[in-house]
């Protein structure tokens, strides 16, 4: 049964297609192709629990539902890897003029 999961980083969103059975090095070749970052430089957090996902686990193993949301975060030059940087987008909201018209 095919599955997605929404992988963030910063403003970037990815929606991965994917089997429960894939390992999460497979989900990360896949993220390779869109952000030629390589596997070994990618780390996977499932948002919620904070678990780090272990590449040789499958999806199903780790819990990963579908429609989760996974945070991705690169390793630095310091060879230790960022913190999770998630942007939300601000709330809309509708400013009123001086005159009272709103847009």
């Amino acid at each position: 049964m095919s599955m997605y999961i929404r992988v963030k980083r910063s403003k970037t969103t990815y929606f991965i297609q994917c089997e429960p059975t894939e390992t999460i090095l497979n989900v990360k070749e896949k993220l390779q192709n869109l952000t030629d970052q390589p596997a070994t430089d990618q780390r996977l957090i499932l948002v919620g629990t904070g678990e780090v996902l272990e590449d040789s686990k499958s999806l199903a193993d780790q819990k990963v539902e579908n429609d989760a949301v996974v945070a991705l975060t690169l390793r630095k030059d310091d060879n230790e890897f960022e913190e999770v940087n998630i942007v939300r987008p601000n709330d809309y909201c509708q400013s009123v003029d001086g005159d009272g018209s709103k847009w």
